[in-house]
This record gives structure tokens, sequence and C-alpha cells, in this order.
């Protein structure tokens, strides 16, 4: 079969809800990075055989065809397809397993893979509060009702479920958020993200600025501040402090055929080494990628120790500690730049963020094979392994 290789990656840094980055619109933010792959590769646009975009809110800002319409907000040519899709949290790590199985199957050569999502501007959960509005009715048929009765599906229900399965407590779930404060702190005073990153140029107050260091990072955190904070539910586990961040950002990934490296005068980063994904309980909803892990290194006929890097998305601080728990992985292999929790989670735009960093992170340390996965609404999860080259 063809192979897949990633020859550019690039993110924008985080921005906080109402933050550095609210000022700028979904697509045109959609669109630099579109725009910067395309000149970190040093592909001409017209070579780009199609863009697919992951995005969750599809509406407002970000609907009718946000894909295309960053494309057309981008210098690539109005001749260059798109498509937008959603896989919740999973988006843009679904849009690099579209794009590399386009590449293996040999019907494109170049693809990028992006997505994006402003939370500042296109609130989570916007879709389902504006199609109430637009067309009164519920997303819940009556034989999904009947499949699952009286069942909420809450990403915030499933994580209280696997802290209370996994026996993880409040102090654990907290002591693990304040470590992906730290190791980012540390990443970011390091340099360790200054090559993946995109700086925009903002307007702030005081004039024009430019935005190049995730935002959310909390450098002050400690025990008793994360502590303090009331939990979502009563007598529950969560807290906004040991949850993701509500970001605004964006990240795309070009995977190439190997014609195309030929072709183009292309040096890969990273080759595509597998691809999976898995459903399972919609209720518990986030412990999937504990599953879709042991099914991917079967499938690929690897063993956990053989991963010299993981990246599993901090949606909730129970899934990674979960997923260490499950697997037996080092942890201190696991999100060693810090995760969602300090960095953000911009929703359709985190599987291609925390693909650019795993690849960057990879090379940088010397290291060989690195495995992302992370959890999806409905009970799904991606995984994607590489192999930095």
């Amino acid at each position: 079969m063809p192979e897949a290789y990633i020859v550019a990656a690039s993110r924008t840094a985080g921005g906080k809800r109402e933050g550095r980055v609210a000022g700028w619109h979904p697509v045109d933010l959609a669109a630099a990075v579109l725009d910067d792959v395309v000149a970190r590769a040093g592909v001409a646009p017209d070579a780009v055989d199609d863009v697919i975009m992951g995005c969750v809110s599809q509406v407002g800002e970000q609907g009718m065809h946000f894909g295309r319409n960053a494309v057309l907000a981008s210098s690539l040519p109005q001749s260059v397809p798109a498509v937008t899709i959603d896989r919740q949290c999973g988006s843009s790590q679904q849009s690099i397993h579209f794009a590399a199985q386009a590449v293996m199957s040999g019907t494109q050569d170049v693809v990028i893979a992006a997505g994006a999502e402003s939370m500042s501007r296109v609130a989570m959960g916007s879709t389902g509060r504006w199609a109430r509005r637009a067309t009164p009715g519920s997303p819940t048929s009556p034989g999904l009702a009947r499949a699952y009765p009286e069942t909420i599906f809450s990403q915030f229900t499933g994580a209280e479920m696997i802290a209370e399965k996994w026996n993880l407590s409040r102090a654990d779930l907290d002591a693990y958020a304040l470590e992906s404060h730290r190791r980012a702190t540390r990443a970011t005073d390091a340099g360790a993200f200054r090559d993946e990153i995109l700086p925009l140029d903002i307007q702030t107050e005081a004039g024009r600025d430019v935005h190049d260091t995730d935002e959310g990072i909390r450098r002050d955190a400690t025990m008793d501040s994360i502590g303090s904070v009331r939990t979502l539910v009563e007598n529950g586990r969560i807290t906004a402090a040991n949850a993701s961040q509500i970001c605004d950002g964006a990240a795309a990934v070009m995977i190439v055929s190997e014609d195309a490296l030929k072709a183009h005068g292309l040096t890969p980063l990273a080759r595509i080494h597998h691809l999976t994904v898995t459903a399972g309980d919609p209720v518990i909803m986030l412990e999937e990628p504990l599953f879709a892990t042991d099914r991917a290194l079967r499938k690929a006929g690897m063993k956990i120790d053989e991963i010299d890097l993981f990246e599993v998305n901090e949606a909730f601080a129970p899934v990674p500690l979960a997923w260490l728990k499950h697997t037996g992985a080092d942890p201190e292999r696991l999100n060693v730049n810090g995760g969602a929790i300090a960095l953000g989670h911009p929703l359709g735009g985190s599987g291609a963020k925390l693909m650019t960093t795993l690849v960057h992170a990879l090379r940088a340390c010397g290291k060989r094979y690195g495995l992302q996965t992370m959890c999806e609404g409905g009970g799904i999860a991606n995984v994607t392994i590489i192999e930095a080259l």
C-alpha cells in the first residue's frame, strides 16, 4: 500500500475565551494555518488536491461550509475543494485520517487536514441551541430514546463516571491538572513550541501585538488554587480547573504521497504508521480511547513500550489518568509538553493541534514513534500512530 507522509504541521497559540485571539473571525483563523502549511512545505498552492476541515460548532461564523470558506479566504486558488467534518472533539484527527486514506488509496497526492474553532465567537453547544430556535425539536429521536431510555448523553457525566470507575480522587485529578500547567510552562520557557506556532497579528487595548504564546497556562497554579475551584456537580470531582480550557485556535497538517515527495522536492517530517477509529459506550462516552489504543497497537503489531511519546487529549483529567492505568504506559512519555488543561482545547482544531505538537516533539527529542488519541462525543475514539523521519 502507498505510504502517507506529513511534510508540514502548524498551529496557532491557544487563546483564552474572550482573550487575545477572540478578534479573529474563525474563517480567517483557519485560512491562516492553511497558508502557513503551504508556505512551510514549499508546495505551489494549486498543487493541493483537497482540504479536509474539522469543526464542531458549524453554525454562525463557522457555518455555511466552514472549510470551503477558509479556502476562499486563504491564498489557495478557488479550484481547491474542501469539506467540513464533525467527529466532535476528534474532528481534525479524523481529518488527518481521511487525508492519509486519500493519499494511501492513490486517489490524491497532496491533502491538507485542518481544524479550527473560535469558542469565544461560536460558543460550545451553539448548534443545539440554534437548531432548537430554528426548528423546534430534539436530536434524541423516538428510536434513540427507546435504545437508551432515561439517558442524558453528557460528557460531564461521563467524566464523573470514569473517575468513579477508575477510583480517581479529586486530589488525583487536581494533581494531574497542576502537572499539565507545570509541563506547559517548562515547554514554553524552553522554546519547545516555537517551531510549531504560527504567530498571529492581533489588536489589543495597547495597540498592535503578536500572539505567539499559549494564553491559558497558569504559571502560578498550586494544589491549593486548583483545589479551591468548585465541582461542576454537587459531590462531584470534575471542576473547570481539572478539565480542558475553552480555547480559540486552529491547526493544519499537510499529508502527501511518495510521488508528491519526489515531484515537489519535499522532506517528510513523519510517516503515517497506523490509523484506527472505534466506538463504544455512548453514556460513559469518554472511555473509548483506552480500548481504541488496545486495538490500534494490536493491529499495528506493536507494544505500548515501543511508543516513545503519547498525546492523549486532556478533555478531562480522568481520561488520560484512566488511559495510563489501563495501558500501563510510562507517564513520563504522556503529554510531555502539557495538554489541553493548560494549553486549551479548541474542539474541532484539537486533533491537528495535538498532531502538530507530537510531530515536532518527536523530532526535537530524536524519538521514533508517537501515538495520539482523543475521546469524542458519542463514545468514539481515533488513534493515530506516526513514525518521525
